[in-house]
């Protein structure tokens, strides 16, 4: 019996299929035309009135690939329908380009999908200017080390109030692989009562005056207020971490673009109500987004992070780490903190002391679905698996590809 080795691989990216083309022995002048036939791609568009709903529909069956849209448009019973595009890279593509010269929003639509498409893709090695401190994004995975200076925190409050631990505290998660740490001098934990921001900076200040000229990796500030952002900046903090997205404070989208620091927008809200969820956190990006572009930031200057455990179930926390490669979408660098949060104590019925293992198990999560930076507060385990994650999932995003 002649066995012909039939098999599927598993090909997520453009990238992946040339690379894998090329192995066969193709022509060079074919791998580029070919790739992106061998990539499927599911798009989907919310609440599209039904006349470009028709558009859609007819385009991307000419081009091949079919829309799936709601069964009374053909018989116009509705007035709009989320639309599901369903083809190839290389057919979506075509699809972009083709609406690009037609009316009712279409040609928004057109740049729109390109952009989509364009952050399905691996990102290439490439620098982020912290304020005069760099970060190689695209490379491997950054661990960002936690240190809480507060007396609350539902992890480790208390512990680092004191200046000397504080430091000390530091300058081991460096040693133990820490990229970049994040500073915060609130908890935000559930059920906390805010602090006035004279407070907030009063835990902050001498920490900062003594650590920033003392490391050399980027510090980032955990904070949701601009008078908080604007005293760490002007000390001479690297990154904003601001878990309202820009959308709580007023101010804090002018600050960040006032110092031309990076920001981490993360998806808030109060209560836990969703029309669907992933969808309503792309739209909540997007606002964020805009403000921070309004500001003067741009591209990898504007950081995603799903914001774990805040105005999610636990039902919902584990859509979104099951989901977290959805949010490539925005073509930004997606920042994953899972670490210690209730999801994991909920499933595992441990207490916060012993949710190592858990949090490990999410950040090799977040490897395999391609974040670019996992915030964590036990360095040294987490750095340990990330490295391993990192030599099986990012392998395939290099030129050391052994082949299919």
């Amino acid at each position: 019996m002649k066995d012909f080795r039939i098999r599927w691989i598993k090909l997520d990216s453009v990238e992946e299929a040339k690379r894998a083309i090329t192995q066969i022995g193709s022509d060079p002048g074919g791998v580029g035309l070919m790739a992106g036939k061998s990539i499927g791609r599911a798009i989907k568009i919310e609440n599209v009135p039904i006349h470009v709903a028709h558009i859609l529909k007819q385009e991307m069956l000419s081009v091949g690939g079919d829309a799936a849209v709601h069964r009374d448009v053909i018989v116009h019973k509705v007035e709009a329908t989320d639309v599901l595009l369903l083809g190839t890279v290389k057919q979506l593509e075509h699809l972009a380009q083709k609406i690009l010269s037609q009316p009712f929003g279409l040609k928004e639509l057109g740049h729109q999908l390109k952009a989509v498409l364009k952050g399905l893709e691996p990102h290439q090695e490439r620098t982020l200017n912290c304020r005069g401190r760099e970060l190689v994004l695209g490379k491997r995975t950054l661990v960002m080390g936690i240190l809480n200076v507060t007396p609350d925190s539902f992890s480790d409050g208390g512990k680092y109030v004191d200046l000397k631990q504080a430091l000390s505290q530091a300058e081991r998660m460096i040693e133990e692989g820490a990229d970049l740490l994040d500073i915060g001098g609130e908890s935000t934990r559930p059920g906390i009562v805010p602090i006035s921001a004279e407070e907030e900076w009063s835990r902050l200040e001498a920490v900062l005056k003594e650590l920033i000229p003392r490391i050399s990796v980027p510090i980032s500030i955990d904070t949701y207020k601009a008078e908080v952002a604007e005293k760490a900046l002007e000390a001479g903090v690297h990154i904003i971490n601001d878990i309202w997205g820009l959308q709580g404070d007023p101010d804090m989208a002018r600050v960040v673009g006032r110092y031309h620091a990076p920001v981490i927008v993360m998806h808030n809200q109060e209560g836990t109500s969703y029309h669907q969820l992933m969808g309503d956190m792309i739209s909540f990006y997007r606002r964020s987004i805009h403000l921070a572009e309004e500001n003067g930031l741009s591209g990898d200057e504007i950081i995603v992070d799903p914001g774990i455990g805040f105005g999610k179930t636990r039902e919902q926390d584990l859509e979104v780490m099951s989901r977290l490669g959805e949010l490539k979408n925005l073509g930004h660098p997606i920042l994953l903190a899972a670490s210690r949060k209730r999801m994991i104590g909920n499933v595992l019925d441990l207490p916060v002391d012993q949710r190592v293992e858990g949090t490990i198990a999410t950040s090799v999560v977040g490897v395999a679905a391609g974040v670019d930076m996992v915030r964590v507060h036990d360095v040294l385990a987490n750095r340990r698996a990330i490295d391993m994650s990192d030599a099986i999932y990012r392998k395939l995003r290099g030129r050391n590809f052994a082949g299919a």
